[in-house]
């Protein structure tokens, strides 16, 4: 449901390579991570080794630096590339 007078946030999407991701068990636990993120849609590729994050423009950055924590958290070596 949209509000008069708001304009609906303006989102931002980009994918990032992913280096150090061992299984494909570890890279859905990831996505599905980021996914519980609030306005966050996120999907991981193990095949491409690429995470996919669509998130409002104004909390991109923070986004990202909590999709590395996660992952992090997840397999240690795990490091998303910019």
């Amino acid at each position: 449901m949209e509000v008069k007078g708001r304009s609906p946030k303006k989102k931002m999407k980009r994918s990032f390579k992913i280096e150090g991701l061992c299984c494909a068990n570890c890279g859905a636990k990831i996505e599905n991570n980021i996914n519980k993120l609030e306005d966050v849609t996120a999907t991981l590729s193990f095949m491409t080794q690429r995470l996919t994050i669509e998130a409002p423009d104004d909390k991109f950055d923070a986004v990202v630096e909590e999709a590395q924590r996660i992952a992090s958290k997840i397999e240690e070596d795990c490091v998303i590339v910019r």
